[in-house]
C-alpha cells in the first residue's frame, strides 16, 4: 500500500501573492487539482493526505478523485510539521514501513512515468529515493558583498518532488530534525 502526503498549509509569502501558490490555476484548475490528479491516477498510489492551514477557505472540500480517498489534516508552520502531521494521520491500515512519497501541492507538471521510477528506485533496498534534475544554472558562492568563488555544477542537483520513504523511517527523521530545531526543506534533507 503507498500512500503520497502533500503538505499544502504554506500562506505563499514567500511567493507574494494575494493567493497560497497552490491555489492558482493552470488550465481553469487549482494547482493543487493537477498535483493531487497525478498522483491519484497512478495505479501504484492509494489514497493522498493533504496537510491545509487550519483556516484554508480555498480548500475545495475533495474527499476523492480519481476514486481514491483523499484524507485533510491541520498542518503546522512550516514544511516539516506539515509532512509530520500528514504521517500521523495516515489511515490506520498504512503499515509502518509503507513506502510513501511526499510532493508539493504547487508542482502540478508532475508524470505517472516519474513516480513509476521513483517507487521502483525506492523499493530495491535504499532508505528512499527522490527525484531530481542536473543543475544548470552557474551558481556563485558569496564572501560578504563579494564573489567569493564559482561553484563547479558538474555533482550538483536540484531535489525534486515527489520524494519516496518508508513511513516509519520518514517519521523519526521528522521528530527528530523538529526536536533538533532543524530546518527541513526537503525530507531527504532530514533522512
Amino acid at each position: 500500500m503507498i500512500w503520497a502526503l502533500v503538505p499544502a498549509a504554506g500562506s505563499g509569502r514567500r511567493f507574494g501573492g494575494e493567493l497560497p501558490k497552490q491555489y492558482l490555476k493552470a488550465a481553469d484548475k487549482p494547482l493543487i487539482e493537477h498535483a493531487l490528479r497525478a498522483l491519484l491516477a497512478h495505479p501504484a498510489i492509494d489514497g493522498v493526505v493533504v496537510a491545509l492551514a487550519a483556516d484554508d477557505p480555498h480548500w475545495p472540500g475533495w474527499a476523492s478523485l480519481c476514486g481514491k480517498p483523499i484524507v485533510t489534516c491541520t498542518g503546522g508552520a512550516e514544511r516539516a510539521d506539515s509532512v509530520l502531521a500528514a504521517l500521523r494521520a495516515l489511515p490506520v491500515d498504512v503499515a509502518n514501513d509503507a513506502l510513501v512519497l511526499v510532493h508539493d501541492a504547487a508542482r502540478p507538471n508532475l508524470r505517472g512515468e516519474d513516480i513509476s521510477r521513483l517507487i521502483e528506485s525506492a523499493s530495491v533496498g535504499a532508505d528512499g529515493a527522490i527525484l531530481a534534475a542536473p543543475v544548470r544554472d552557474t551558481l556563485k558562492r558569496a564572501s560578504g558583498d563579494a564573489i567569493a568563488h564559482t561553484e563547479p555544477r558538474t555533482a550538483l542537483w536540484r531535489a525534486l518532488t515527489p520524494q519516496a520513504f518508508r513511513r516509519d523511517l520518514l517519521l523519526r527523521a521528522l521528530e527528530a530534525a523538529i526536536a533538533d530545531q532543524m530546518i527541513v526543506t526537503d525530507e531527504a534533507m532530514a533522512i
